[in-house]
């Protein structure tokens, strides 16, 4: 869960957590984050709290596969291949 600090007279108000990425898709195509940017806004981000590594090899035809299903989803191959993992993961535990 994210938590939403309160921002000081001036800033740039947080957006609540979207609940799917289609939900997300449709908020960015209408709004646009320079809109609310002014001179002396400051603005910050969050860095992900990263884990452990591992290093996968995968032949290139399939690397490529990866990438286009990636890119049809807005997101890098290495987010896409996260989540089918811990799919897998999940329908295992079952």
């Amino acid at each position: 869960m994210v938590k939403i600090k309160q921002t000081k007279k001036g800033g740039i108000k947080p957006i609540k957590p979207f609940k799917t990425l289609a939900e997300e898709a449709d908020f960015w195509d209408t709004h646009s984050i320079v809109d609310e940017i002014n001179e002396g806004t400051l603005v910050g981000f969050h860095q992900a709290k990263k884990t452990d590594t591992i290093t996968i090899r995968i032949d290139k035809k399939n690397l490529q596969k990866l990438r286009e299903s990636a890119f049809q989803k807005g997101i890098g191959p290495t987010t896409l291949a996260r989540m089918w993992l811990m799919e897998k993961l999940q329908s295992n535990r079952t």
